[in-house]
């Protein structure tokens, strides 16, 4: 198992190997690399942006050398144009992308915390321009609604023998609504939130809430009982129309 003294050694090891290639501008840790380190431990990943000069992006997107100079790679994957999901054989998990200068004022991440730098390169140019704003709170009878609707609809599908969708639409988009309603329910935890996986660290976030997550997702084979315990769940805590509980509650009890 990797420490996180181990990781930020990683780090430091892939941003001198930049500097050596005399084609890279800067290494921008970010997450628990970056700016968030208090979050930093044994399963945390190497989240990073490389910045490259002009011209350059593809010689370091195509060739990894400047990577498995320093370990060998088990695995890695190229992910989106800019970037890799990739696994060391040490166990260090990295996910980065590579940007050149004129790319990151259109790239959206959280600030970070420059790991290396090239002389002659703009520290302001990883301050960003765009960036992703935590989303507005939805209406509550919006998410309510939508919760009850896809609880409707997925035990629709489970009793016509369609169990992945049956699950997604119970345990997957019902549940994602009632993560969206639980500043309503429970004040929120002062622990960073993620703006762009609101669901991270939400057992944190919500202690008390969290605690009944296992039975709003207990699986493959017991969708049915899983929309009953978020049915109750909102009822104890929002006003539920009558007519529409009473119809979840026949097609979850069906046999």
């Amino acid at each position: 198992m990797n420490t996180p003294a181990t990781l930020l050694e990683r780090l430091i090891a892939i941003g001198e190997t930049l500097a050596a290639t005399g084609r890279a501008l800067a290494l921008l840790g970010l997450g628990s690399v970056g700016l968030e380190r208090e979050r930093l431990d044994a399963y945390s990943d190497l989240d990073f942006f490389v910045i490259v000069r002009p011209g350059e992006k593809a010689h370091f997107l195509n060739a990894l050398e400047w990577l498995s100079s320093i370990a060998p790679i088990a695995f890695a994957f190229q992910n989106t144009v800019d970037g890799y999901k990739l696994l060391f054989d040490d166990g260090i998990f990295c996910e980065f992308a590579i940007f050149e200068p004129q790319e990151l004022a259109s790239i959206p991440f959280a600030e970070g915390r420059i790991i290396w730098q090239a002389d002659d390169f703009n520290p302001q140019l990883c301050t960003p321009v765009k960036t992703s704003q935590p989303q507005e709170p939805r209406p509550v009878s919006w998410c309510l609604g939508e919760a009850l609707t896809n609880l409707y609809i997925g035990l629709g599908r489970y009793r016509r023998g369609e169990r992945v969708s049956a699950m997604r639409f119970v345990q997957g988009y019902a549940v994602d609504r009632v993560l969206e309603l639980a500043p309503c329910i429970e004040p929120e935890q002062p622990i960073g939130r993620d703006a762009f996986t609101p669901e991270r660290r939400f057992e944190q976030r919500f202690p008390g809430i969290a605690m009944l997550l296992s039975t709003f997702m207990q699986g493959y084979d017991r969708t049915p009982a899983s929309a009953m315990a978020i049915l109750a769940f909102l009822e104890a805590h929002f006003e539920v129309n009558s007519a529409l509980a009473a119809a979840i509650r026949v097609l979850g009890s069906s046999s």
